[in-house]
């Protein structure tokens, strides 16, 4: 029997390879950090594409990983004690990848808890905020239109949040420090979210991006890395 066969949304996302660890994500600022981690960190990984256009966050199978219907979610075959494990919730997986790999993260115990309130930043500010400010600069601009509240709270909350990872960034070259080696989960946490608000909100010139330089650089040099490139792609197009 199957390591992953207790796990019912294998039923719906069947694994070729119940060896490795099972993502299920779409290419989301939110999906993506787990995908480039998983790149980083050079783990064997199966992606399963889970299609909102389907509804397939709200199936039985998902909701029975995560029952709050969001993307991305995995399970490890060779979780702790060597028993599979359930997770989602980006940040949460982002952090058990680094600490079953010690990679991407510091081990002294300072650098490590520096990282995860960088985590815990983009977990509770900068995802939240950027996403609503997309909501109604992009997606619900026509039922705003006659309301420019929501878009202004949301324009100045995501510029403030830039001007601390501006502060942050102005003499590093990435979240933890100069070094090639501090590059970190908390990079990986941030950045897809920082480069969504061009990519997918076209929200450069509203956001006057071009205000915060070590941010922009940063963002650069970390979608630049070939793990990133890779982990954009992930999972395919179906």
């Amino acid at each position: 029997m199957s390591r992953l066969s207790e796990f019912p949304i294998t039923q719906r996302w069947p694994a070729e390879n119940p060896d490795v660890i099972q993502l299920y994500s779409l290419p989301t600022p939110n999906g993506v950090k787990v995908s480039i981690a998983l790149e980083e960190m050079e783990l064997p990984y199966e992606a399963h594409r889970v299609a909102f256009d389907r509804d397939d966050q709200m199936t039985p199978e998902f909701l029975s990983l995560n029952p709050n219907n969001k993307i991305p979610a995995i399970i490890d075959p060779e979780g702790p004690e060597g028993k599979p494990i359930g997770l989602f919730e980006s940040g949460a997986i982002l952090i058990y990848l680094a600490e079953k790999t010690g990679r991407l993260m510091p081990n002294d115990p300072v650098g490590r808890y520096e990282v995860i309130q960088w985590v815990m930043f983009q977990m509770g500010g900068v995802g939240p905020m950027f996403g609503q400010f997309g909501h109604f600069f992009k997606h619900a601009a026509d039922k705003v239109a006659n309301n420019p509240y929501p878009v202004q709270r949301y324009t100045n909350e995501s510029r403030r949040l830039l001007g601390v990872l501006e502060g942050r960034l102005r003499d590093r070259k990435f979240i933890m420090g100069e070094e090639p080696s501090d590059y970190s989960i908390a990079d990986i946490a941030i950045f897809p979210w920082v480069r969504g608000l061009s990519v997918h909100y076209e929200a450069q010139d509203a956001l006057k991006l071009a205000d915060f330089p070590a941010v922009s650089a940063w963002v650069e040099r970390c979608a630049d890395r070939p793990a990133s490139v890779k982990g954009f792609t992930v999972p395919a197009a179906g």
